[in-house]
């Protein structure tokens, strides 16, 4: 494929199987390019999905180049589309009308900005919500939990998902808030989801305008803005860029093919790889495959397929390529029958440097038994200690746990570390944040609850953390909590009349004789009676205040700092809180529900090391691999497939009739878009929405399965038990791999 596009000039469009080698194919393009076609004044542009491919792209292209003898660093540029973006505005921010010093506002402050936004027009209009809430199925209490009320984020924290929405695909579609107002102000069809949105939209850009800055989706607007405003501008940089390599192209944008194309011109040279099976962030972002599968098929595209695979052993192989040809024939939903598409994967040729691992299927395991989801840990993590076992470090054989959701994430890392197995995670929030967040919310939770011996108790496992594990101490100090928890009035041990001491019992005095159980009781009195004084303190305040007394390492007092601030907002946010309600934002933050920017840098390459189990989401795990990869809660939940017993996370339980607000109001943005409000019926863009998330998870499972090079067990759990939805069934597809896998065994194919 290189040889012939190197006297090739136009558009190539690429299809290429997970582990065909796509990067180290692009990156030797960009070398052979450097050297051969351009002129001092230009270079070869990369653009790729994440900051850590283009510090992998960067690094292949320099060895590339200087395996040539060339000086690497020159000639080729690599950005991400967000970088390209800055980089085009930057040149020229008089063009979108920005001041040079424009300053970008990250994605933490544009949250923020966007929350105090939200907050405020939920304020003013109280009962935006009453139309679209169940509120013949919730109670008094419940639907005043639902409105944010008594420390409820139910209504709250849907409208913000709804806003964040909205504004990321208007700005994609390049609709400034003032259209939207135009638009809404002419049509005779009210759309009030699409109202409170650009009422929000209207006020967040105020917020970045009195900052002087713009977020990351105002950058790809204003390069697209700036590329159409002043043909000078773009000729210079299509004479600078001559040739453009676009890698993930399947998770490409209407803008970032938009700008792409714009840069790349009539007579360009444009390289498009991707693999639209692997397009897992549609629901996620403005991201689709459809603008990839439409250049593949354009007249003027040479199309092509890298489909050999050197990744996974032949069985894995095959069920990979099962569920593509299940999914395009057999798949019970006909409007998913395009979800997954060909080219199949194949084996890599004989003399290929990257060999395919041999055939072995007995290392590939589905399991039908059905677990709940606490046995389905603990069958993994004993599994996994056994694979490890018989794996150790110096074979080099690596291992992951890949989950659908962070929670079940934190579950698994959660049993790894009680079972003192060595791992590492790729979820949303690292274990040190939840950690540092638990122990603070044990904190607040005791002063919202002064005289609960039980929070007493809980408080003093937590201050004495870092001791439990130790044998010699575990159980002195189970029996000092025990005391606490017994407690009749915490308030006589806490606060003594002048006098009087909080006398230890005879029988812990005895069994603890020697072990230091009074002075140590009387050191946590002290701190919690400073702790209890501290708590008229604002938030911000007492969490640091009580940070310096539970930590010494400088990343937990760090972190602590960055909670601090996050609740000192919260509390801004909503003023009527106090410390429960704080105390549940610790809670959320703890237990991986809310995202939280700790220091962890998702960005960062990651190489999957041996004698550790990374634990991961599917879709932190794309681009990785692993010898051995566990699939966990592979149920019609976490996959549903768009039929009837199906549930759906984003149709949120007090909504009526199942609505989902968020594809709704995209759908009502939609029509304003087209100039024709009255297309718009409501629960059509819900009924969309569930067909393109099945197709999202489908392609997520073709993921997840492709990750693995020798061995393979996926599982599946019935859930908890929820009065929303019944329990868990298996995902459809998993069925359908697990009944093609016993027939091919049946038949002796394996």
């Amino acid at each position: 494929m290189l040889d012939h596009y190197l006297t090739y000039q136009g558009k190539m469009g690429v299809s290429a199987v997970p582990g065909s080698g796509k990067t180290l194919t692009l990156s030797y393009l960009a070398a052979q390019l450097v050297a051969s076609s351009l002129a001092d004044d230009q270079e070869v542009l990369i653009v790729t999905l994440v900051n850590s491919a283009v510090d992998n792209f960067r690094r292949r292209i320099g060895n590339f180049i200087r395996e040539m003898g060339l000086i690497p660093g020159f000639g080729y540029r690599v950005r991400t589309l967000h970088g390209l973006a800055h980089d085009i505005v930057r040149l020229r921010p008089g063009l979108v009308g920005l001041a040079e010093d424009f300053v970008i506002v990250d994605e933490r402050e544009s949250g923020n900005i966007l929350e105090e936004v939200v907050s405020r027009w939920l304020r003013g209009h109280p009962n935006a919500a009453d139309s679209y809430l169940g509120w013949t199925e919730l109670s008094d209490a419940k639907a005043e939990w639902v409105k944010g009320g008594t420390g409820g984020r139910g209504w709250p924290d849907l409208a913000l998902e709804i806003a964040r929405a909205f504004i990321k695909r208007a700005k994609d579609w390049r609709l400034s808030p003032e259209d939207l107002t135009t638009r809404l102000n002419a049509s005779a069809v009210p759309l009030p989801l699409a109202e409170m949105a650009s009422a929000v939209y209207h006020d967040y850009q105020l917020a970045l305008t009195y900052r002087g800055g713009v977020d990351f989706d105002d950058l790809i607007r204003l390069a697209h803005e700036a590329l159409r405003s002043d043909e000078d501008f773009l000729v210079r940089l299509r004479h600078q860029w001559p040739f453009v390599l676009e890698d993930e192209a399947q998770d490409s944008s209407k803008s970032q093919e938009d700008i792409l194309h714009m840069l790349v011109g009539p007579e360009g040279n444009w390289v498009r790889v991707g693999d639209p099976n692997q397009a897992v962030y549609h629901t996620f972002t403005n991201a689709s495959p459809e603008y990839l599968r439409h250049f593949l098929h354009q007249p003027d595209v040479a199309s092509r397929a890298l489909p050999n695979s050197g990744r996974s052993q032949p069985s894995i192989i095959a069920l990979a390529n099962y569920l593509i040809d299940w999914a395009r024939h057999e798949h019970p939903v006909p409007e998913l029958h395009g979800t997954l598409s060909l080219p199949h994967i194949e084996q890599t040729p004989s003399g290929d440097p990257q060999p395919n691992p041999p055939d072995v299927p007995s290392q590939v395991h589905l399991i039908a038994e059905r677990y709940a989801p606490d046995p389905e840990v603990a069958v993994v993590v004993r599994s996994v200690k056994r694979w490890l076992e018989e794996h150790p470090k110096e074979t080099g054989e690596t291992v992951a746990v890949l989950t659908p959701r962070n929670k079940k994430g934190v579950d698994i890392v959660n049993a790894l570390r009680q079972a003192k197995i060595p791992h590492i995670e790729l979820l949303s929030s690292t274990a040190a944040t939840r950690s540092t967040a638990g122990v603070l919310g044990n904190v607040l939770r005791h002063l919202s609850q002064p005289t609960s011996a039980r929070q007493l108790a809980t408080l003093f496992r937590a201050w004495q953390r870092t001791d439990w594990d130790d044998p010699n101490q575990r159980t002195h100090l189970r029996a000092m909590e025990a005391w606490l928890r017994k407690l009749r009035r915490v308030e006589d041990f806490l606060w003594p009349l002048e006098g009087e001491n909080a006398r230890l019992p005879d029988d812990l005095l005895e069994t603890q004789e020697g072990t230091g159980a009074p002075d140590l009781l009387e050191e946590f009195r002290d701190i919690v009676r400073r702790w209890q004084a501290a708590a008229a303190l604002p938030v911000d305040q007492l969490i640091l205040t009580v940070a310096q007394d539970l930590f010494t390492e400088s990343t937990d007092l760090a972190l602590a700092y960055k909670l601090a601030v996050e609740l000192r907002h919260r509390q801004n946010l909503n003023p009527d809180w106090r410390l429960p309600e704080l105390t549940e934002e610790l809670a959320v933050i703890a237990r991986n529900q809310r995202r939280f920017l700790g220091f962890e840098n998702e960005d960062t390459g990651f190489e999957p090391p041996p004698g550790v189990v990374t634990v991961a989401t599917m879709h932190r795990a794309k681009g990785l691999e692993w010898d051995r990869v566990y699939l966990m809660a592979v149920n019609n939940y976490n996959f549903p497939s768009a039929q009837p017993h199906d549930s759906y996370i984003a149709e949120k339980w007090f909504i009526r009739d199942q609505l989902n607000l968020e594809a709704e109001a995209l759908a009502q943005l939609r029509a304003l878009i087209e100039q024709n409000p009255a297309a718009y019926v409501e629960g059509t863009a819900t009924l969309e929405a569930r067909t393109d998330y099945a197709a999202e998870r489908l392609r997520l499972m073709y993921v997840g399965i492709t990750r693995a090079k020798k061995g393979l067990i996926i599982t599946w759990n019935s859930g908890r038990s929820q009065s929303q939805r019944p329990p868990n069934q298996q995902a459809t597809p998993f069925i359908a791999l697990s009944t093609w896998w016993s027939e091919q065994a049946g038949d002796g194919r394996h």
